[in-house]
């Protein structure tokens, strides 16, 4: 991965808490309409699935964005959004994958696996 390669603006939203239930203690969330961050990404589409729901067939559009490691970046996880700030482009972020186990520039980048038109 070259830095050239970074071409998409990438917005990062993590959960917050809007209300909590006095009786049972249950919490509201919902994603701020600013992001915590944004980074320069590459976004890359993934060959998409398809699953069985309700006995039909639903189709999954999976891409692979890829950030720059820091001290923001390495706080993303599953609770968290991701945003094409560009095109107004929605990702769920299913898994983060640390690459320093498999290539050479595993103390620059992050993967993270993400799933676009989900709730």
């Amino acid at each position: 991965m070259q830095a050239g390669d970074l071409r998409s603006l990438v917005g990062f939203y993590q959960r917050q808490v809007v209300s909590t239930d006095p009786d049972y203690g249950n919490e509201q969330t919902e994603f701020p309409d600013e992001p915590s961050f944004t980074c320069a990404a590459n976004i890359k589409p993934r060959l998409g699935g398809e699953d069985v729901l309700a006995s039909r067939l639903t189709g999954t559009n999976l891409v692979n964005i890829t950030v720059r490691r820091s001290s923001d970046t390495v706080q993303v996880d599953t609770a968290w959004r991701a945003k094409d700030e560009r095109s107004g482009t929605i990702y769920n972020v299913r898994s983060v994958i640390d690459p320093s186990e498999h290539s050479v520039d595993h103390d620059k980048f992050l993967e993270m696996l993400c799933e676009k038109g989900v709730a």
